[in-house]
Formats: structure tokens, sequence, C-alpha cells
């Protein structure tokens, strides 16, 4: 199973090392990323590994958003992003 994460925001120092230990800490494995920064804003998707996670996505959500302030973070299961983004 996998998921996928969005942030967006004023680039800074440091917030793919912050997304990618928060994902660590409950076990999810970064498959993918992919980032880039278009003038002063930070944009980057993520996909990663949840089949042995240890926490729920939400759970996963919140400490993201928790711990990375000024950014607009979203998770979502495979699933959903897959059925949003069928033609």
């Amino acid at each position: 199973m996998r998921a996928v994460i969005s942030v967006v925001g004023k680039d800074k120092v440091g917030i793919l090392a912050m997304v990618s230990n928060i994902c660590a800490e409950v076990n999810a494995n970064v498959i993918e990323v992919t980032q880039s920064v278009l003038q002063e804003f930070f944009v980057m998707m993520m996909v990663i590994d949840i089949s042995e996670m240890t926490c729920e996505l939400s759970d996963l959500r919140e400490k993201l958003t928790d711990n990375i302030m000024g950014m607009k973070i979203h998770v979502m299961h495979e699933d959903i992003f897959n059925s949003m983004h069928r033609i």
C-alpha cells in the first residue's frame, strides 16, 4: 500500500529532511520524491510505502502539519489519489 504526500509553501532549509524524518519515525518508507523551488515557493510530491506504518494516515498528517509550520500539506492514500485524478 502506498500514499502520496504533497507539500507546498515558502521555501526554507530542511523541509525534505523534516518530512522524511517524520515518515521514518512511523515506519513509512519513502519510495519516490520530486521537489522544486519556484521563485520563493517550495513544491514537493512524495510517494511512501505505508504497508508497515505504525500509525494511521490521519496521525501522520497531524504529525506533519504540527511539526512543519507554514506549509500546506496533504496526505492521501494512493487509491483516493488515483480516483481523484482519473479521467
